[in-house]
């Protein structure tokens, strides 16, 4: 089985496992390695089918995705970004020795809207999305990255630098991005938040048109974690407001190392 492509960076002395989000890939959230380059000894993961695992043979499960990742890395704090979020707290959940802290960063345990979940999305959007993929992926990879930007300060500027970044590694394999759809509109941790053993962050950007602040705050009290909102970041807070967010990060893992 091809294992995943991680990415070792950083001279600092805590061990982070960084995770991105779906149709992305671990070098999107450099600005925030960069910035947490002095604290941490960072792992940055390529999902399956996403940059420089594209021909893993991993499946895109959260449970499959943790086990393949503790294989190459140390006893970490686990980060994951939107869909890295899901596959970051099943590791927690899953394999609690292995994630000292849990830090989901624009992620959200459900994804989509129900009657008992108002903070998801529309499951017509996902749907949409997976229509629109099976006819042209590029344009709707594209379309979601333009939408993960909004609400953001300057949406115009972030939504070149994902695209410009997006595709740095290749593109993603089509079947693994339809299996993060299908994730998405099924995924719920909900019921399991309560089970968090270790120390959890869960980091929301006010102005996030994806994942929405409140989702973020109902999962930390859920999980008996802290809440930090964002101000004036959308739903990729790591591009604008990196310093920021490794600010966070860093206080929050050498308080609870």
């Amino acid at each position: 089985m091809n294992e995943l492509y991680i990415e070792r960076r950083g001279h600092g002395s805590v061990p982070l496992v960084m995770i991105h989000g779906w149709a992305m890939h671990g070098g999107i959230l450099h600005p925030l390695a960069e910035a947490l380059d002095a604290h941490c000894d960072m792992y940055l993961v390529d999902l399956p089918g996403h940059g420089n695992s594209r021909a893993s043979t991993v499946p895109l499960d959260p449970r499959a995705c943790a086990e393949a990742i503790i294989r190459e890395t140390p006893p970490a704090a686990w980060l994951g970004w939107s869909l890295g979020g899901l596959v970051a707290t099943t590791a927690a959940l899953e394999f609690p020795a292995a994630v000292r802290q849990l830090v989901p960063v624009s992620s959200t345990p459900k994804f989509v809207l129900t009657d008992d979940w108002p903070y998801g999305n529309d499951v017509a959007m996902v749907r949409k999305l997976a229509a629109d993929l099976e006819a042209d992926y590029k344009a709707t990879v594209d379309r979601f990255i333009a939408l993960e930007a909004m609400g953001s300060q300057d949406p115009r500027a972030e939504t070149r630098r994902l695209m410009a970044e997006a595709y740095e590694r290749g593109e993603p394999d089509p079947r693994v991005l339809m299996e993060g759809l299908r994730l998405l509109e099924n995924a719920d941790l909900r019921p399991r938040l309560p089970e968090l053993a270790m120390p959890s962050l869960w980091i929301a950007g006010r102005r996030d048109r994806i994942v929405h602040p409140e989702a973020m705050r109902w999962s930390a009290d859920a999980a008996g974690g802290h809440f930090v909102e964002l101000a004036h970041a959308g739903h990729a807070p790591f591009i604008g407001h990196a310093a920021e967010l490794a600010d966070v990060i860093t206080q929050f893992t050498g308080s609870n190392a």
